[in-house]
């Protein structure tokens, strides 16, 4: 199983960025698929998470109304786009998979695979 996370930058605020996650050796119709992210010093924190079969969505509320998870199964992907980006979102972001077909895990400690991680740096 692998996960590949890719699309960070730099990004004016205000600005937009996808990242992407590709999962690799894994069905994503039954993983749930999360995105977190650490800043400096700060602890990992969930961003947004998706159910296994695309129904259930989960948004940390600093990113709700600003970011969009999605999962495209035919390519076995998970987006998240990432709009009106503040100075607070810079981070590295990481994607995590996790067996189970009918929830979104929220703990960190729940996710069985990870990927590399995109750097994000939202900055004038």
């Amino acid at each position: 199983v692998q996960l590949q996370a890719s699309g960070g930058g730099l990004v004016q605020p205000g600005g937009s960025l996808t990242l992407s996650c590709a999962t690799q050796g894994l069905s994503s119709s039954i993983y749930a698929i999360a995105w977190f992210r650490q800043a400096p010093g700060k602890e990992r924190e969930m961003v947004s998470g998706i159910s296994a079969r695309g129904g259930q969505t989960y948004y940390a509320d600093s990113v709700k109304d600003r970011f969009t998870i999605s999962k495209n199964f035919a390519e076995n992907t998970v987006d998240l786009q990432m709009n009106s980006l503040k100075p607070e979102d810079t981070a590295v972001y990481y994607c995590a998979a996790r067996l189970n077909l009918f929830t979104i895990p929220l703990m960190s400690r729940e996710y069985d695979h990870w990927g590399q991680g995109t750097l994000v740096t939202v900055s004038s």
